[in-house]
């Protein structure tokens, strides 16, 4: 299993790296508008977001909306044993660099638990498969954070075309997510 997933990752990020800059802000816009126009983020209070970094589909926009519109956003602190503290977006200027060239809210920490307050919590994935598997970049520090949340809440992936894969080779500690959002598909509902 680790091998298929390696051999998947080197795959989806090199497709990911040969998108044009403007495919990549094409993509976010059409993402941001998908996600801002579903009903369960009309009705969401508290958003777990985070903030894309590289050739991760593109959510600055999307969490400035967010909080624009009132949404309390979380976003996530990467902790040094690899799990994710939360602290609120209060706009661009509240950011600060981070680890592993990430920018975080410089805001006080609200704990590891912070992210069971959300209604939807959006998830970076390089891929997902329409049983909710998600492939992650490795770490693990999402699917810590993911173990966390009820069953009831929206966890959405925010994928490019063509990431929404038959199937996505997965753990027992692989926690699964309930949707996919991709640019010319808009929210997939999965399992």
């Amino acid at each position: 299993m680790l091998a298929a997933k390696a051999a998947l990752r080197e795959r989806l990020v090199a497709a990911r790296r040969a998108l044009r800059p403007d495919q990549r802000t094409q993509a976010g816009h059409a993402l941001r508008d998908a996600v801002l126009a579903a009903p369960e983020i009309q009705m969401a209070g508290t958003v777990a977001a985070y903030f894309s970094v590289g050739t991760e589909p593109d959510t600055r926009g999307l969490v400035f909306a967010l909080w624009k519109r009132g949404t309390y956003v979380l976003l996530p602190l990467l902790r040094p044993d690899g799990d994710l503290d939360w602290a609120s977006y209060e706009g661009p200027d509240s950011l600060a660099p981070g680890p592993r060239g990430l920018l975080e809210p410089s805001e006080p920490s609200r704990g590891v638990t912070a992210i069971t307050s959300a209604d939807l919590i959006l998830v970076p994935a390089l891929a997902a498969d329409r049983s909710g598997r998600r492939l992650g970049r490795g770490g693990g520090s999402f699917d810590r954070a993911l173990a966390r949340v009820g069953p009831a809440i929206l966890t959405i992936a925010l994928l490019y075309d063509g990431e929404l894969l038959d199937r996505v080779p997965s753990g027992s500690h692989d926690v699964p997510i309930r949707a996919a959002a991709l640019p010319a598909e808009g929210i997939t509902r999965l399992r």
